[in-house]
């Protein structure tokens, strides 16, 4: 069962498939209407329990811990397939449980996973909710709304830009707060949500973001010494060189192209730090901020457009016959369905209905 408490009305269960032993969480009823929910780096299927438990009579709670991350089996990701392990991952899960057609919502990395999977199985989606997701053409070293690399290797992407402590912290399972730069407890309040908001479940959400499998090969993952700044080029294994745009390949052109296509709810904090277009966790912002020396300038390495390259997109897939709704909800930073859930739930409910 489950390493971490789990709300009353959410069951913990062990999914086995020809790839990988699946911990998921779920709720509702076994025959209803499925919704599959993806949690975000460094968390778990946690994360989304209280949306779970609001849920409509009716609907069937569905949602894995990532390959990486939680209590599923501990398995490398291949970070040159990018999404590709989870991808598969999420799709032989979805036969072993009998889904045939669904509701989908990702959150951060799961926002990023959930349109790989809309490419994958749009006829089998019902709708999506993505919140907070990461742009399109991944995470660092990209610039303009088509996302061209500002360095041919994808300098300043994948394992070798996390912040080394806060991994060696998580490893240690750390639940101190003397640690300003790098400490999990910290790092949760002051990015994941807009301060001074504390989760009602701290505790839990800590041990999941705790959980996530840490080692040179799993997070933060191996790197490639550059010549370009910020000197250092992505990987081949673990979640973060698995979000470099390195890896993104044609998976953009096959979201927008994808058909039939599910409508598209696009939910973003006012006050996120992690992405948006000057997010403090881009090495583009950083340099320019003063924070890492040596920064090439707006023209070589400026900050990434996360947010704007997000919408560039989704509005190319409406353009394609497709639909999508961009909401902003105030005075909330990355996690909005955790810091203001009824007003999320909402939404998310006529999204569904």
């Amino acid at each position: 069962m489950s390493t971490i408490p789990t709300l009353p009305g959410i069951t913990s269960n062990f999914v086995d498939t020809p790839r990988l032993r699946q911990h998921v969480l779920m709720s509702g009823p076994t025959n209803g209407r499925p919704v599959l929910f993806i949690h975000g780096n460094a968390s778990s299927a946690t994360f989304w329990e209280e949306v779970m438990t609001k849920l409509p009579p009716g609907y069937r709670g569905i949602a894995p811990d990532l390959r990486g991350y939680g209590d599923t089996e501990d398995k490398l990701i291949d970070a040159t397939r990018g999404f590709g392990d989870w991808i598969d991952d999420l799709l032989a899960l979805k036969q072993a449980l009998g889904i045939t057609r669904y509701h989908l919502a990702g959150h951060s990395l799961g926002g990023s996973i959930a349109m790989w999977l809309i490419a994958a199985d749009a006829a089998a989606i019902q709708s999506a909710t993505l919140v907070a997701p990461g742009s399109p053409y991944g995470f660092g070293g990209t610039k303009d709304l088509d996302g061209t690399p500002c360095n041919p290797d994808f300098a300043g992407s994948g394992g070798g830009v996390v912040n080394p402590n806060f991994a060696a912290l998580v490893a240690k399972g750390d639940r101190g707060s003397d640690n300003p730069q790098a400490s999990p407890r910290i790092v949760m309040n002051s990015f994941y949500f807009k301060p001074p908001f504390t989760a009602r479940r701290e505790e839990d959400l800590l041990s999941s973001l705790l959980s996530e499998k840490i080692g040179p090969d799993k997070y933060p993952g191996d790197l490639t010494p550059s010549a370009n700044w910020p000197n250092v080029a992505p990987g081949v294994l673990g979640p973060a060189n698995a979000l470099s745009p390195k890896y993104v390949g044609d998976s953009v052109q096959r979201f927008i192209a994808c058909t039939p296509k599910p409508p598209i709810l696009w939910v973003r904090g006012s006050h996120d730090q992690i992405v948006g277009d000057m997010s403090l966790f881009c090495m583009g912002t950083l340099g320019k901020l003063g924070v890492v020396p040596g920064w090439p300038g707006d023209d070589v390495y400026p900050p990434q457009p996360m947010v704007s390259q997000t919408r560039a997109v989704l509005e190319k897939y409406a353009a394609d016959n497709g639909q999508f709704e961009e909401v902003v909800m105030e005075d909330t930073g990355h996690s909005p369905f955790i810091e203001k859930p009824d007003a999320f739930m909402a939404m998310f409910t006529r999204r569904i209905s």
